[in-house]
């Protein structure tokens, strides 16, 4: 038999998990997240973590893993899901992942370059270039250190444009110069399932989620980590906008409407992401019996 990964993708609050949870149980996998802030195990709210019930209707693996305050990148998660696919096919011919975090999708589905650790010394320098100065001050070291690539990046993706610097400053190399953009051929089968709906309703379940993380605490569960507003776990939806409130930036209110336009944002780069890959069958999240078909199929292919 050979093994397959069925990989489940699609945008923030479109239904992955639950339909995860049902694909898993019909296919006998085991779950592995590709959510770059569910392996964070302080951070359950905001990341709209599996509950306890869904952990333990099914063996979930990449959830809560890691520490808020440790760093982790896609390429150590692209080593840590291919050497654990290796061991649970022995047991499972079939493996699931799901989630939505596009760079940690690509880097088990197509590899990614090994690029260095960054010490903590550079990026705190490249942090508080970005808070003293802006952004367009990372943007004007990046396209002296790196021209090839700064035409190349999305200059408003401050995340990218700040890691580019911090790899150039690390190496003292292009960071350009560093990257193969070539894909991995994988010992294994993979089947690619995206899930897409209207924009309006999706936008709707979006809005609808925020507003439960807030009734569940989620201003409560940032509190804690406040302090740790400028790390990497941290700078993303969900927190840094309540940062951003506690800052005096604006009112709690405004800090929940924020939270909502930048998940709609965040959803709709994702889709655009995802579409580049031709690879992907799409289907609406509430076809399941299509989607258990289209599967079936596929693995009865040799």
């Amino acid at each position: 038999m050979i093994n397959t990964l069925i990989v489940l993708i699609g945008p923030t609050g479109i239904g992955k998990t639950e339909l995860g949870l049902q694909l898993a149980k019909q296919f006998n996998c085991e779950i592995i997240s590709s959510d770059s802030r569910q392996i964070f195990k302080e951070l359950q709210i905001g990341t709209a973590a599996p509950t306890p019930e869904q952990l333990s209707v099914v063996k979930h693996h990449m959830v809560g893993t890691h520490s808020v305050n440790d760093y982790y990148n896609a390429y150590e998660f692209e080593q840590d899901v291919l050497k654990l696919l290796q061991e649970r096919f022995q047991q499972h011919p079939n493996m699931l992942m799901t989630g939505g975090s596009m760079m940690y999708v690509d880097a088990v589905c197509k590899g990614i370059d090994e690029l260095p650790t960054i010490d903590a010394e550079v990026r705190q320098h490249v942090m508080d270039l970005h808070e003293k100065e802006g952004l367009e001050a990372v943007r004007g070291q990046l396209k002296m250190l790196d021209p090839v690539f700064y035409d190349q990046v999305d200059l408003k993706n401050h995340k990218r444009v700040m890691h580019a610097l911090e790899v150039c400053l690390m190496t003292g190399k292009p960071y350009s110069s560093l990257r193969k953009n070539t894909d991995q051929k994988r010992p294994f089968r993979m089947i690619k399932i995206g899930l897409d709906m209207d924009r309006e309703t999706l936008y709707q379940r979006i809005n609808k989620r925020v507003d439960m993380m807030v009734e569940e605490g989620l201003f409560d569960e940032a509190s804690q980590f406040y302090h740790l507003k400028n790390t990497n776990a941290l700078n993303t939806v969900g927190y840094k906008e309540i940062f951003g409130h506690w800052d005096g930036e604006y009112d709690a209110d405004t800090a929940i409407e924020l939270i909502k336009r930048n998940s709609r944002r965040y959803a709709k780069r994702q889709l655009s992401w995802f579409r580049r890959d031709k690879e992907i069958s799409w289907f609406h999240p509430q076809s399941k019996n299509e989607i258990i078909n289209f599967v079936n199929q596929q693995l009865e292919l040799v």
